[in-house]
């Protein structure tokens, strides 16, 4: 099983409409992360049909660069399920990267979607568990059951809150999703949510990702909202339009003070453990103390920075003898 630090970036998780084929070729240029290419709540039931046909064209004639390629089926309590997965990954197995599956309530959804895959992997002729499973969780069920979803197949990479139908299925007071419901004026609303998801992605090394924020205009709300979960340690958030794409990778990135720092705390650490270094297991890094606990958290903020592209404008320098 892939550890966090080894899953390619999910710091903006672009949602494209499969019914769209403007919005599909628009979306190959924008700097997202991640695309997910719905058949869900973005598309009509009657545009269900034409809009796997579009997602098939683009994964195979688009040119998607390094993004995470997703397509979003619809749950498994629909009758369109199993024509989107067999259609899709029939069609373009060769050219995606994830299946998203929405409402997941129970670990038993995830292994039937694990089987389906399997299934058709081999009568394809693709590298069997190959295509990941991105689990969404939206209603009080999922929730309850994160830690099985999380752990119920190895194809696993993501757990996604998705707020507005959480929401709705708990009878929360506000039509505004991912702002605290009117009347809640102390702490977060979703603070439990959050880090209950939060805690079954990490106990599974799988990545966490916060839902959309529907303002699509008010990239400063953006901010604020993905700052939220970005400080809790969530690996990314969705985007719904080109214009959050950008807040999206700079609030789920580190700084690049914090991120040199982090790259000066692993070399120090190294040094200083070695023979040449004292064979040290506690030191000082100028005025701070690093230890083996400084290096696993220093080893988080490297990663991020590491996979946004980051350079080091710094580097350690061994005390002369």
């Amino acid at each position: 099983m892939a550890e966090t630090a080894n899953l390619r970036p999910r710091r903006s998780c672009l949602a494209v409409p499969g019914s769209s084929p403007k919005m599909l070729g628009k979306a190959q240029g924008l700097p997202a992360d991640m695309v997910f290419l719905d058949i869900e709540d973005s598309v009509a039931p009657l545009a269900k049909p034409e809009a796997r046909k579009n997602i098939v064209a683009a994964l195979n004639e688009g040119d998607w660069g390094n993004k995470v390629r997703t397509v979003r089926v619809n749950d498994l309590t629909t009758s369109w399920t199993y024509r989107d997965v067999i259609e899709v990954v029939e069609g373009a197995g060769a050219n995606l990267d994830c299946i998203m599956l929405p409402k997941v309530q129970t670990a038993e959804q995830i292994v039937t979607l694990d089987t389906l895959l399997t299934q058709i992997e081999k009568t394809m002729g693709f590298e069997v568990g190959r295509i990941g499973i991105e689990a969404q969780i939206e209603n009080a069920l999922g929730l309850c059951n994160v830690d099985a979803i999380a752990a119920a197949s190895p194809r696993v990479e993501t757990i996604i809150f998705g707020p507005a139908d959480f929401m709705a299925s708990i009878n929360m007071k506000s039509l505004v999703v991912g702002e605290q419901p009117p009347g809640y004026d102390v702490g977060d609303a979703y603070h439990y949510i959050l880090m209950r998801i939060l805690m079954a992605a990490r106990a599974h090394d799988k990545q966490a990702i916060d839902g959309p924020y529907l303002q699509i205009h008010d990239v400063d709300g953006y901010r604020r909202v993905a700052g939220r979960s970005a400080a809790l340690g969530f690996d990314g958030k969705w985007v719904l339009h080109p214009g959050q794409v950008e807040a999206a990778n700079e609030v789920f990135s580190p700084s690049q003070e914090d991120y040199d720092h982090a790259e000066l705390i692993l070399d120090a650490y190294e040094y200083y453990t070695s023979e040449a270094g004292g064979k040290r297991g506690a030191v000082m890094l100028g005025d701070e103390m690093i230890d083996e606990a400084s290096r696993k958290m220093a080893l988080v903020v490297a990663g991020k920075g590491r996979a946004a592209g980051f350079s080091r404008t710094s580097k350690f320098e061994p005390p002369a003898e």
